[in-house]
């Protein structure tokens, strides 16, 4: 048995259903897992950031925040809280006005690879010029992750694969179930769709947010378009 049959074997024997959980049952499960196998083979050449020590160091990622205080950013996305006030403040906040944002955690880590940032700022413009004034922009729930924090909301019973290309920096979810309630076509899920038909990306239907990853075949274009994004600014 080879080490990538074994690996999908160990992650099945190990899948215990949650409520935090992307998988609610263990056919779900299987189909995410599988379905990120196209990361694996994509991006199986590139090391993974192991530690949260890396991802803050890595030269490769840029910082969100003051992408988007440059107004940079075409999307929208929040920072994990830090400690119990934080976290407080923001239960409050969902208890006053659960439409203003989608109920997540937040980033772990406000970095990205260009490329990602490109892409998720090219379905944002598009979805924005589709959809009445006002609307919401599209919210990215998860980008970069570290090994060790992979490692850490399996502990916590989230559905955190390995390998992941989130641990390579070239994935990110966006949450749809939130959105839905202003996009009442499903015109993000056909933009999402049509980037895969397209070879794009690899999606990744997983109920409240989708798993996006970047082709390493578009992988200069994004890299261009990222550069002529910033250039805009």
């Amino acid at each position: 048995m080879d080490a990538t049959a074994a690996g999908l074997i160990r992650e099945i024997r190990d899948y215990r259903p949650s409520a935090r959980s992307s998988a609610s049952d263990l056919p779900a499960f299987i189909r995410i897992l599988l379905l990120s196998q196209i990361d694996s083979v994509w991006w199986s050449g590139t090391a993974p950031f192991i530690s949260d020590t890396d991802v803050l160091r890595s030269t490769e990622l840029v910082d969100l925040t003051p992408l988007r205080s440059a107004k940079t950013l075409q999307f929208q996305y929040r920072a994990q809280s830090a400690g119990l006030p934080g976290r407080v403040r923001d239960w409050t906040q969902r208890q006053a006005l659960p439409k203003m944002r989608p109920h997540t955690a937040g980033l772990r880590f406000t970095r990205s690879r260009p490329e990602v940032v490109a892409v998720v700022n090219q379905i944002a413009h598009e979805l924005a010029a589709a959809l009445p004034p006002r609307t919401p922009r599209l919210w990215v729930t998860s980008m970069v992750r570290s090994v060790q924090h992979q490692h850490r909301l399996r502990s916590l019973g989230y559905a955190a694969v390995l390998p992941s290309s989130h641990c390579v920096g070239f994935a990110c979810d966006v949450e749809m179930q939130w959105f839905r309630q202003f996009d009442q076509d499903n015109l993000l899920s056909r933009l999402l769709l049509e980037r895969q038909e397209a070879g794009q990306l690899n999606v990744i239907d997983e109920g409240q947010a989708w798993h996006l990853c970047v082709n390493p075949l578009v992988h200069d274009e994004l890299k261009a378009a990222y550069s002529a994004q910033l250039a805009e600014r």
